[in-house]
């Protein structure tokens, strides 16, 4: 039987609270929160299955080496000390991607990354006369390097591509969100697929995928062709197989709507491509609407979840824009709840209407407030603006 050992799921700022629930769900030990990411303990066969099955997790590492380093040459010789031929063929390909917050080095990410790759080179050549490549796009093995203060990590990326690459998305609109934020944005609503689910500016759809996958209990990456730890020398692929089979036994279906609505018949188009993509098109359906001249047509609570444009994306006449959204809200949608995603937090008090939560995440470098409306029948705009 395979040992437990820890490992390190990294995340979106404000999404960590999120994917250290996920783990416990999926039977993770020894869960803790940290800055971006959170650590966890499971054998081999559970790292397959946090990387198929989590929804917030960007990347899946296993930490092989933690040692002091104070500078550069401590760096080179850690690395040194690790047993290479082990992780790497001496024909194989490798890549480094390196993290430094650490006030020792003063070099760059970069810098740590070139050093790294000498040290594991060097390594090769001075015990086989020879050396693997280095392949940045499409390497059998991914090293991370993190340099926290005066402490060195080296763990192996047994994701590879970024967990947000699900493998749906070939057609996008401008600035589209990510799918592993998408998909925070749908469980910190609460929505379980137990209700109707509205995106009524659904862009390329990944909103309505995401939700849709959380309704059936599909795993984030089932539609994913490839895992970096499908290289490693240790990949077993029965346990895999096996991994993947139980999961897809945990599918249920969803008897609830799920819908979304653009104004751009461009959009409403990529939507449906990406849903055929992804294998949903029986659960989602997506419509040429006009949100401003929407009304709620699903009987029952309705979870209503949308990304507007931002100021920084679009150019838009914020107060008007956004006063329109509060207005269809309280006049189209009664007994719903609705939560918006933005980054522009003045605009919000054009809305009109009190919020019941405010969260704060990030949307790439751009901070954001991710807000709850509860939508009653005869919903009134407040009288004052409240803070935001």
């Amino acid at each position: 039987m395979d040992k437990d050992f820890k490992m390190v799921a990294t995340t979106i700022a404000g999404l960590e609270g999120v994917l250290a629930d996920e783990l416990r769900k999926l039977g993770a030990m020894e869960v803790k929160e940290a800055i971006r990411s959170v650590y966890f303990k499971g054998d081999k066969g559970f790292m397959y299955k946090a990387n198929i099955a989590l929804r917030t997790a960007i990347r899946i590492l296993k930490p092989i080496k933690r040692s002091k380093v104070f500078d550069e040459e401590d760096l080179y010789e850690a690395i040194q000390r690790i047993k290479w031929e082990r992780i790497i063929d001496v024909d194989g390909t490798f890549a480094i991607d390196a993290v430094v917050y650490s006030k020792n080095f003063t070099s760059n990410s970069h810098y740590i990354s070139l050093k790294s790759k000498d040290a594991i080179a060097d390594y090769f050549v001075h015990k086989f006369k020879k050396r693997p490549n280095v392949d940045i796009k499409k390497p059998d093995i991914k090293v991370h390097v993190h340099i926290h203060k005066e402490w060195l990590t080296i763990s192996l990326d047994s994701s590879g591509d970024s967990l947000h690459k699900r493998g749906y998305r070939s057609a996008t609109n401008i600035a589209p969100i990510n799918e592993v934020l998408a998909a925070g944005l749908v469980l910190l609503s609460g929505y379980k697929g137990e209700e109707n689910f509205i995106d009524p500016m659904c862009g390329s759809g990944t909103l309505l995928i995401e939700a849709a996958m959380v309704a059936c209990n599909i795993p984030a990456n089932i539609n994913r062709k490839h895992f970096a730890f499908e290289n490693w020398k240790d990949f077993d692929e029965n346990l895999y197989d096996t991994i993947e089979e139980s999961l897809l036994k945990k599918i249920r279906n969803s008897h609830f709507k799920i819908m979304g609505f653009d104004k751009a018949p461009s959009a409403v188009n990529k939507a449906k491509q990406n849903i055929i993509n992804a294998n949903l098109e029986e659960f989602i359906g997506v419509h040429h609407v006009n949100f401003f001249n929407s009304k709620k047509e699903v009987f029952g609570k309705t979870t209503i979840l949308f990304n507007p444009p931002y100021g920084e994306r679009l150019n838009i006449n914020t107060e008007e824009f956004y006063r329109k959204i509060g207005d269809t809200l309280k006049h189209g949608y009664p007994n719903s709840t609705a939560w918006v995603i933005t980054s522009d937090m003045n605009a919000l008090k054009f809305v009109g209407l009190k919020t019941s939560k405010r969260i704060p995440l990030k949307n790439g470098d751009l901070d954001c407030r991710f807000v709850k409306y509860e939508l009653y029948e005869g919903s009134k705009k407040i009288k004052k603006e409240g803070k935001l």
